[in-house]
């Protein structure tokens, strides 16, 4: 494959809206650049090159757009009601759809410069070459991202107080859901798109402001969803978007007394940071931090099922999910035949640049993930693993950032890929004889974000339903995700829910108000 010298060059060209690749901040109502003229560079995984240079904005023009977004909530909620802010919301969640692509690609596309030649996908498009996510999987989270977008703006509506009898007679109580206030949003590299709409819908369903921070190794994609919610009619200041790679101006949003909520997603390191720093103006939170799933396979399990759900839960963007299933546990029974037919489903990915339609699995992120996934299968096979497929970098794809889907058997709890979150597309095969066993080894993590396990035995669904500690649980299927359910975990996994009937309150206060008798 040839990967032009400059691989952003006719980026521009491969969108028919070109005007949704913004490189600035939006930033009191307005697109800008810093005061400074700082910048940073954005890369392609698929190839290594830099793709542009974004905007690089200091912990001053972070607080710049505070004081902003301050000024809009108050007057946002207050000329507002529930019913219209569905509406602004009904209309990002048209124009995200409507901007998703906007052609069919032509049949054979041979080279990647033909690919940038042709009009293309919006969203997705710029989703795919700052990410390195296949073109399939981009399509697929922008879908995602608007399904947040249009449950939320059905969910604004449906923002009820409650009326409490009163043990004082003739007394009245009953609460009001208000919204919290200017809200700080720091999102991952790896839904780019999905996670900003799952923190931004609901807050604006309830009549906050956000301020957000996108990764700056995806910043594009927040900024074409924030073009397009100015063009459904959001006011600009409601939704401010600051590109940075200066952590000080990111640990803004969690230290600022006027920020009262702060959405994190990320790392359990950098989350504890950002709590220790947010605890000292008391504010509330959200934390969806990191992960180490495992996945178990029973004797009684439909083993195909079981593969299949592996393959989405495990190799899904290219094993860069927080709910990836990091530890496979599989009956000592079935092992065998379970790691055949995952090694026969897995030879069957296709590595490479994320445009092309037969192109299965993208790159990793950038060259560290890589290592990282590297270092753990060479710690896999020093401590006895046996490689079943892949292993290694390819050598055909150049510089960027690829790493080969990979099967290691024989995984055993001594080795890094047992306690360390992989985040890459390696596969650790682990046996075990019974179910208590496997119990407590799912548990003895400090994480606890996802599990998941396959069996046809209804009585040990339940069991494992409630023994299994993790926020989220996926039986029979490697596929937990969706606007209504709530997502989020326990432990050093974080707090809080995104999505569903509680993610709107995640936003909210509660305030309660006392009448007393006004008999005559």
């Amino acid at each position: 494959m040839s990967f032009p010298t400059d691989p952003f060059a006719r980026f521009g060209r491969a969108l028919s809206d070109s005007s949704l690749l913004k490189c600035h901040g939006l930033i009191e109502g307005r697109w800008q650049s810093p005061p400074s003229r700082s910048t940073f560079p954005v890369y392609e995984p698929a190839s290594g090159a830099v793709l542009l240079d974004c905007s690089n904005f200091s912990r001053h023009d972070i607080q710049r757009a505070i004081l902003s977004a301050n000024a809009a909530q108050k007057k946002f909620y207050t000329s507002t009601t529930a019913a219209q802010r569905g509406k602004l919301l009904r209309a990002w969640y048209d124009l995200i759809l409507a901007n998703k692509e906007d052609c069919e690609l032509p049949e054979e596309i041979p080279t990647r410069s033909n690919i940038l030649a042709n009009t293309y996908p919006q969203v997705a498009t710029i989703l795919t070459l700052e990410n390195g996510k296949v073109i399939a999987e981009a399509r697929s989270e922008v879908e995602y991202a608007a399904s947040f977008v249009s449950w939320f703006a059905e969910e604004a509506t449906r923002s009820y107080g409650d009326v409490i009898p009163s043990s004082t007679p003739g007394a009245t109580i009953f609460t009001i859901k208000e919204p919290v206030g200017v809200c700080g949003i720091i999102t991952p590299w790896n839904f780019p798109a999905a996670m900003i709409t799952r923190k931004v819908a609901p807050a604006l369903a309830a009549g906050c402001s956000v301020v957000v921070k996108p990764p700056s190794e995806t910043p594009f994609t927040a900024l074409a969803l924030a073009q397009l919610a100015v063009r459904a009619g959001i006011p600009a200041a409601c939704v401010q978007v600051v590109p940075t790679k200066d952590r000080t101006a990111a640990s803004e949003l969690a230290s600022s007394g006027i920020i009262k909520k702060l959405s994190f997603t990320g790392s359990t390191e950098v989350g504890k940071y950002l709590s220790t720093l947010a605890a000292k103006t008391v504010k509330k939170m959200s934390m969806e931090l990191g992960g180490n799933a495992a996945l178990i396979v029973f004797d009684d399990a439909d083993l195909d099922l079981a593969v299949k759900g592996a393959m989405q839960s495990k190799f899904r963007a290219t094993g860069q999910t927080c709910v990836c299933a990091n530890r496979l546990f599989v009956h000592a029974s079935v092992v065998d035949e379970f790691a055949r037919r995952l090694t026969e489903q897995v030879s069957q990915l296709k590595l490479g640049f994320g445009l092309e339609e037969n192109v299965t699995q993208g790159p990793l992120v950038n060259k560290s993930s890589v290592e990282k996934v590297a270092r753990h299968v060479r710690d896999a096979l020093d401590h006895g693993g046996e490689l079943l497929f892949g292993g290694k970098r390819p050598s055909h794809l150049g510089n960027g950032y690829f790493f080969e889907p990979t099967i290691i058997k024989n995984a055993t709890t001594d080795m890094a890929v047992a306690h360390e979150e992989t985040f890459g597309p390696l596969a650790a095969i682990f046996s075990f004889r019974d179910e208590q066993e496997v119990i407590q080894l799912a548990n003895s993590t400090p994480f606890g974000l996802a599990s998941y396990f396959f069996s046809r035995d209804l009585h040990r669904v339940l069991r494992l339903a409630n023994a299994l500690e993790a926020g989220m649980i996926g039986v029979n299927t490697g596929a937990i995700s969706a606007a209504e359910t709530p997502f989020g975990g326990i432990k050093e996994s974080g707090f809080g829910r995104e999505g569903s009937k509680y993610g709107l309150e995640e936003y909210q206060v509660i305030k309660s108000v006392t009448i007393g008798s006004m008999e005559a």
